[in-house]
């Protein structure tokens, strides 16, 4: 009886230690092994000439523009409003001396602004496709308390979910005849941890999350990395953040991270810090689901009302310069 008990004991040891390091070492090669110690695993110039990015006037989807022009792109820059998409790209092009070509759409319009994004960037070498658009609550809210949440939904949906799908649509064609592509979705860790009063960001962001890793095993042999970019928090206008910290880079600091990991990573929180962060949140989830599902929620409640007060604060302050003029 004995014997029998210390053999079980020795063999749930070892299958604990096999789950452990089947998991760690993985982690440990696409988050810092590869990136950081055995450098690029692709040269991105070499899968064409142009990068397009979609909602690239701010954060992040900027920081992918300049930094792939560093790298020598041209760039498609796509966003809704004209004026900011032309002081971007006179700033690119004067600091990189790469050409650019703009876009301006609305991707919560409908569906006809995706016939003009194809006859705008018809017969252009497009190597890499950044889909980063993508809107998100004013704040944190139960899902049925969302200020006009019919429109908020329905934006969130359009820009996160349907120009993900309708720009892959429309780009990865050419990739194919070229036999090589990179397609890079911005998705978001709160897709992939516990984010109660983000409910319907969130899941959007697990649909994209889930569709590269599909894409991908679908045309990775014939030459298409589609890789899932999945932050945390980045100091952007999105996220509200002004400061930046360990946990909150710049979006320039985040993308500049993120690039590294390009052929070593499927799914990558593009960062070590938020990939630390997003390992211990699953970990917790896996083992304790209930306590880390309150203990979110209580979070995001904080959260929720600290945005309600610099938004009182913002509206006073709005209306006394109003009154003062």
């Amino acid at each position: 009886m004995v014997c029998a008990f210390g053999c079980l004991s020795t063999i749930s040891a070892v299958i604990v230690a096999i789950q452990f390091f089947a998991k760690v070492i993985p982690w440990l090669y696409e988050t810092v092994i590869g990136p950081y110690l055995l450098g690029p695993k692709l040269k991105l110039r070499d899968y064409g000439e142009w990068a397009l990015v979609t909602g690239a006037t701010d954060g992040i989807g900027k920081s992918y523009a300049k930094l792939l022009a560093k790298q020598g792109f041209n760039i498609i820059l796509i966003s809704r409003t004209q004026s900011k998409l032309e002081t971007v790209a006179k700033e690119i092009e004067n600091e990189y001396k790469v050409q650019t070509k703009l876009v301006a759409v609305d991707f919560s319009g409908d569906a006809s602004i995706y016939d003009k994004i194809a006859a705008e960037i018809k017969g252009f070498n497009i190597g890499i496709l950044v889909n980063n658009v993508g809107v998100s609550y004013a704040y944190p809210e139960f899902f049925l308390e969302v200020a006009n949440r019919d429109v908020t939904f329905e934006q969130i949906i359009r820009c996160n979910i349907t120009s993900v799908v309708n720009m892959t649509k429309i780009v990865l064609p050419q990739m194919l005849i070229n036999q090589k592509g990179i397609i890079l979705n911005i998705a978001s860790m709160s897709g992939t941890i516990p984010q109660p009063l983000l409910a319907v960001y969130s899941a959007s962001k697990a649909f994209v999350d889930k569709l590269s890793e599909d894409l991908n095993t679908e045309y990775g042999r014939q030459g298409i990395v589609v890789q899932s970019v999945l932050p945390g928090f980045v100091a952007t206008n999105m996220t509200k953040l002004r400061r930046t910290s360990l946990l909150a880079p710049s979006s320039d600091k985040f993308v500049e991270h993120a690039l590294q990991t390009i052929g070593y990573a499927k799914h990558t929180t593009g960062y070590w810090p938020h990939a630390l962060m997003q390992l211990v949140l699953r970990t917790f989830h896996t083992y304790l689901p209930d306590l880390t599902n309150s203990l979110t929620l209580n979070l995001m409640q904080k959260i929720k009302r600290k945005s309600l007060k610099l938004n009182q604060k913002f509206e006073e302050k709005k209306k006394q310069e109003e009154k003062s003029q």
